[in-house]
């Protein structure tokens, strides 16, 4: 996983409102995708070039129309690596709080 290109498209707020909208509607084509932003055709499949690139949308091809899916497995790896490893240490931190504060037999 390239974690600067998977960075470097999450920071796009067009990018994540596309994800948003794959989240909530899998399998759209590129027209439904364009339908509601204030940018061309063009433009939009360049920022979907992007998550593809980044592994954030995998494409399905039917007959000639191409259909995105949200793919959330680099995000979970994100999850995982950073935010699962802060959340350890907070709570291994709250829980040597909780058995100082109690004595160490558990007890007040």
């Amino acid at each position: 996983m390239d974690e600067d290109l998977l960075f470097r498209a999450l920071a796009d707020p067009v990018r994540r409102m596309l994800l948003d909208r794959l989240r909530a509607e899998p399998g759209q084509a590129l027209g439904a995708l364009v339908e509601g932003v204030p940018m061309s055709r063009q433009a939009v499949s360049k920022h979907l070039a992007v998550l593809e690139a980044a592994n954030l949308v995998a494409v399905v091809r039917r007959g000639r129309e191409k259909l995105h899916y949200l793919n959330p497995v680099p995000i979970q790896e994100i999850a995982a690596r950073w935010i699962g490893t802060f959340e350890r240490e907070r709570v291994a931190a709250l829980v040597d709080l909780k058995s100082k504060l109690e004595g160490e037999d558990g007890k007040a």
